[in-house]
């Protein structure tokens, strides 16, 4: 599965090089998450409860540790990548006083939705299916996504329901749902790989695929509001599209881009169903300068506080 490699390519990718390699490339995308979140302890009430949960907390590169001890109670890091989470408390955190206040969770915070999907892939004939062809190879896997149990909400014992009054979602929610989707497309890959690609022309696996995306947003929304104590503040960041550029650092920048959308339409409704909007932000966030030959990549990302 993907979701195993995760600690992996965090350590490669995330931390505090890569914070430094922001700073000095995408500075935006570093304020507007820390100013984000900053602004969520303000607004939370004393009536409330003082602690704060980061879910996708990963290596906290977006995440500041100080600022959130030294204004909670206790702060909880949840996300499956352990060792990624200690390194960030290394690197941030140099007080005793504040090393105490935290605690470290890891667990899946889609409740286990990569294990659903490979539990269901782990039985099918897909051999069989190669054979017979394009239409029932992407069949079969619209099925297995249509088949897999989504938790709504996830149940987490070791988080508990209610507790926080903040609750940080950490451009985790793309995550959610892309990494089983790759997991289909690896499979489809290792059966038959001229034909990764053309998923795009069957209707019923797209169909399924953004059905499963919906349900994926709708059960971490959901989460989020079962975290929170009455009177709470939610910090949502998301990543709603990305995409690739040669030209960089220029007024005409957007012109030069493609775009590839990650998250549904449906995604700003359900934010605004869910909860009150207090503060939405939007801004770009540069993952990767365009070298000879190599595109640059990036995401479109929209921060909220909400109530």
């Amino acid at each position: 599965m993907r979701i195993d490699k995760l600690s992996f390519n965090n350590a490669q990718t995330q931390g505090m090089a890569r914070r430094e390699w922001l700073q000095a490339h995408s500075p935006h995308h570093l304020e507007n998450c820390v100013e984000l979140m900053k602004q969520g302890l303000h607004l939370r009430p004393r009536s409330t409860s003082q602690a704060t949960v980061v879910l996708g907390a990963g290596t906290c590169t977006e995440v500041p540790l100080v600022e959130l001890c030294r204004g909670s109670e206790e702060v909880v890091l949840a996300d499956l990548d352990y060792a990624g989470m200690r390194r960030a408390c290394d690197e941030q955190l140099t007080a005793v006083t504040l090393r105490r206040r935290m605690r470290l969770v890891e667990c899946d915070v889609s409740g286990l939705v990569s294990f659903n999907l490979q539990r269901i892939m782990r039985v099918q004939r897909w051999d069989e299916a190669a054979k017979r062809g394009a239409d029932t190879l992407f069949s079969l896997a619209a099925d297995c996504l249509e088949r897999c149990p989504v938790p709504d909400p996830p149940e987490i014992g070791d988080l508990g329901v209610g507790d926080y009054g903040l609750v940080v979602s950490s451009l985790v929610l793309s995550q959610l749902f892309s990494y089983p989707l790759l997991d289909i497309l690896d499979q489809i890959q290792s059966v038959a790989p001229q034909l990764l690609g053309e998923q795009e022309r069957h209707a019923r696996y797209q169909q399924a695929a953004q059905d499963f995306r919906l349900r994926l947003v709708t059960s971490h929304l959901h989460f989020l509001r079962s975290l929170l104590d009455k009177g709470g503040v939610v910090v949502l960041l998301s990543d709603v599209r990305g995409f690739a550029f040669m030209v960089h650092g220029t007024d005409h920048d957007a012109k030069h881009r493609r775009y590839l959308p990650l998250v549904p339409r449906r995604f700003f409704d359900l934010v605004r169903e869910n909860f009150e909007v207090v503060e939405e932000r939007k801004w770009d966030w540069i993952t990767d300068l365009p070298q000879e030959g190599r595109f640059g990549r990036g995401y479109e990302v929209y921060g909220y506080v909400l109530k």
